[in-house]
């Protein structure tokens, strides 16, 4: 479903409105852009009023997430909209372009505010965003399905919930995650990580009366997507995310050419912490083939 917005909002298609990518990506095409202000509170509460109603097309079972794509900042107060939807369980993206407030983006989204507060220059930039959002968009829906974990229903209130996810002592293959445990300890915790540039998924099943964790055979250099979610025998608890990338393999340090004769030189480096092998490669410059 999408709907337009400046001083009065205005669905331009509900989520029943068509059923195939295609169909939708011609409504995208002859969209007609609408300009004006920057009310985004109308907007959002537009959204939840008319475009998230089973009239228009929403499954109660379904999950519910609202893209924002704004590029000013709200001439009305959008956070508190804004919090309406997310204590009602639909979660927010905010993605700002050009003139828009980051600090305004940060209090509309939904947490983790890593994965979901995007922010570009310019329009044609949005484009370099797509192939992550997709990902993040896609998995998140994936993640809250999965909650269900053998029919289970998903409860987020406070009680079953844990807090507070920390992610520290991150190495080029290991990261340790720690967090508060809910008032009702869980049965056990079921953790989630997986590179954000796409990959397989990995979990760990915890007993429920542990509360950290340490991920190691990591792969250097990439950013880490992390849920962990509590497992209760009649319920599952809402889950807890961050994000954060490994660290990239030290490299040698301080190459030093010595002994030359006509067909030999010695080579002497600093050793790269945790290196095993060194592969050496050497060519005749500018142009000779790689030896």
């Amino acid at each position: 479903g999408l709907s337009q917005y400046s001083s009065d909002p205005r669905t331009e298609w509900d989520l029943s409105a068509y059923s195939t990518r295609d169909q939708v990506l011609d409504a995208v095409r002859s969209l007609r852009y609408k300009g004006g202000n920057t009310f985004t509170g109308l907007a959002l509460t537009h959204v939840l009023e008319k475009n998230l109603k089973p009239e228009a097309g929403a499954r109660l079972e379904a999950e519910k997430l609202v893209i924002l794509l704004t590029d000013g900042k709200s001439q009305d107060d959008a956070n508190l909209a804004a919090q309406t939807l997310k204590n009602l369980g639909i979660e927010i993206f905010a993605i700002g372009v050009k003139n828009a407030d980051e600090a305004e983006l940060k209090q509309v989204a939904s947490e983790p505010l890593e994965l979901t507060v995007y922010n570009v220059l310019d329009f044609p930039l949005l484009s370099s965003l797509i192939g992550r959002l997709t990902r993040v968009l896609c998995t998140r829906i994936k993640e809250k399905s999965n909650k269900e974990n053998a029919d289970l229903p998903v409860n987020t209130g406070p009680q079953l919930s844990p807090t507070d996810l920390k992610i520290s002592a991150v190495t080029s293959k290991s990261m340790h995650l720690t967090w508060s445990p809910p008032p009702r300890p869980p049965k056990k915790y079921r953790i989630v990580y997986y590179p954000s540039k796409g990959g397989p998924p990995k979990e760990v099943v915890l007993d429920g009366a542990v509360s950290s964790l340490r991920l190691s055979n990591l792969t250097s250099h990439t950013e880490y997507l992390v849920s962990v979610f509590p497992i209760y025998d009649t319920a599952v608890g809402d889950g807890l995310r961050g994000v954060t990338s490994t660290l990239p393999l030290s490299s040698p340090r301080s190459l030093r050419v010595s002994e030359l004769s006509h067909n030999s030189m010695r080579l002497s480096w600093k050793a790269a912490q945790g290196a095993t092998q060194y592969l050496v490669l050497c060519s005749a410059a500018p142009d000779g083939a790689e030896d």
